[in-house]
């Protein structure tokens, strides 16, 4: 049984509108990535008509140029995200993306003791928006989609959430094979082990223990590594994002020791 400390944890910081510098982890002349803050959209979107203000826009006014999103983050996802620097990268870069070159890494604590390690094996149908996906074909097969975890550590918590006396929670190390919508957040609910603070396929109730006795109002969730060969050198690149202030005070907080897993900023 753990002896966290409730008291300890002090709510999140607001996030301050006027700091928009984004705080990048690799730079050179055809790349660039970040460390995506939670809540922040990539770019533009008609789900999110409200949202001012998007990673693409944000590091175009940073770096003063354009920039060309490789891929994707949710908008509660924080983590590593990169981008190209011109067309011609973001053309190659697609091209490593399809071949399947690149290796992702994510941190998720989840409800309940997951195995030590497993693959999700587990074919996912398009999930399509009524908004921006209305001319997309709408009867596709479910697309192969696989993603490998292993149980970096465990929590059991005196408080009864559900119908047991306890809370059980694990840190896990995910690696998406695939890179279908919501993946990880899916597969994760289809084993039984919703990702905390996931308010479309967690568990509400959960969910509602971490922001009400934790201050933890985010998804717990990070891409915190991605590696892949570089479009120009050809060398690979291994980027890591350490863990945001809300996430990381989370893993603090439950005594869950990170050395070799990631850093906490």
């Amino acid at each position: 049984m753990s002896d966290f400390n409730f008291a300890g944890l002090m709510p999140n910081d607001p996030p301050n509108e006027s700091d928009s510098d984004l705080p990048i982890l690799f730079q050179d002349e055809f790349l660039v990535a970040i460390n995506k803050p939670a809540g922040l959209l990539v770019h533009r979107s008609e789900i999110d008509r409200h949202e001012t203000r998007f990673a693409v826009q944000l590091l175009r006014d940073q770096l003063g140029q354009k920039v060309f999103p490789l891929h994707r983050l949710d908008k509660p996802t924080a983590g590593v995200l990169v981008f190209a620097l011109n067309p011609e990268i973001a053309r190659k870069m697609m091209t490593i993306f399809m071949a399947d070159s690149i290796e992702k890494t994510y941190l998720a604590v989840v409800r309940g003791y997951s195995a030590e390690q497993a693959i999700i094996d587990y074919p996912l149908q398009e999930q399509l928006d009524k908004m921006t996906d209305r001319l997309a074909q709408q009867d596709k097969a479910a697309q192969t989609a696989i993603t490998h975890y292993r149980r970096l550590a465990t929590v059991e918590l005196p408080f009864a959430v559900g119908r047991y006396p306890t809370s059980r929670y694990s840190l896990l190390q995910l690696s998406p094979k695939t890179g279908r919508k919501h993946q990880l957040r899916r597969h994760l609910k289809h084993i039984f082990h919703p990702i905390i603070g996931d308010t479309t396929h967690g568990d509400g109730k959960h969910n509602d223990f971490f922001r009400q006795q934790l201050n933890c109002r985010q998804l717990l969730l990070a891409s915190t590594r991605l590696g892949f060969p570089h479009p120009v050198t050809g060398q690979r690149l291994e980027i890591q994002a350490p863990l945001d202030a809300g996430f990381g005070r989370i893993v603090t907080g439950l005594d869950w020791n990170m050395d070799g897993y990631g850093k906490i900023a």
